[in-house]
């Protein structure tokens, strides 16, 4: 059972990870010293002319500051701190991004049915794992690696077809954004539920689909 105090559910309870002051090279090393999840740097924000851009250059980037700098990111990703150390160190502003598929997949859905979830799972007692939130109001539930493969099945055994929902499991070949990574002027990715010794061990997929399927039901 996860408490209230570990997610940002309660206006009191915020408990995101203690990153003020601490630079994005020591945060990404930690992920992967602590949690042992590959990284791998993103973009990262420029000032031009007075206004936060892409690193990309492209003036209308839909995530500024928060999207791979390079085509084969997927080799670029690593779980050595030593490695992630020296590749933030050459560009200490990057962003932190964490691939899916390795050891985690993430169910990604809208920030509504997201908290709406929570709140269920509270109830029902279930384990989480990490849990994110991003700037553009999506909420990113860590699960074992394998999700994607498994969640359209399971969202069909509880009678709902899987483009009905704005629910998608990103595994294999997808990424999200690790905290404190920022999104142009839209802030920082959070931690929903922060990453604690005790979810450690991540939940299954099937787990967590119930209600977070409902979730996104009800938000339609």
């Amino acid at each position: 059972m996860f408490s209230v105090e570990e997610t940002i559910a309660g206006t009191e309870a915020v408990q995101i990870p203690r990153q003020r002051g601490e630079s994005l090279l020591d945060t990404a090393v930690r992920y992967a010293e602590e949690r042992h999840w590959d990284v791998f740097p993103g973009t990262w924000l420029e000032a031009v002319d007075g206004v936060q851009r892409c690193s990309c250059g492209d003036a209308a980037c839909a995530v500024p500051g928060a999207h791979p700098a390079r085509a084969d990111w997927e080799t670029q990703a690593t779980g050595s701190a030593t490695v992630a150390r020296r590749m933030w160190q050459k560009q200490p502003t990057a962003s932190i991004l964490l691939p899916t598929g390795r050891t985690f997949d993430a169910i990604d859905v809208p920030e509504t049915a997201g908290f709406l979830a929570l709140a269920r799972m509270e109830r029902m007692e279930l384990t989480l794992g990490p849990v994110t939130l991003t700037p553009d109001r999506r909420m990113q539930f860590f699960v074992l690696p394998g999700a994607s493969v498994k969640v359209p099945e399971l969202v069909r055994k509880l009678g709902w077809s899987p483009s009905s929902l704005d629910l998608t499991a990103l595994g294999e070949g997808a990424y999200v954004a690790g905290p404190p990574s920022r999104f142009g002027t839209r802030g920082a990715v959070q931690w929903a539920c922060r990453p604690t010794p005790a979810n450690r061990w991540l939940p299954d997929a099937e787990e967590l689909i119930s209600p977070l399927a409902y979730a996104c039901g009800r938000d339609r």
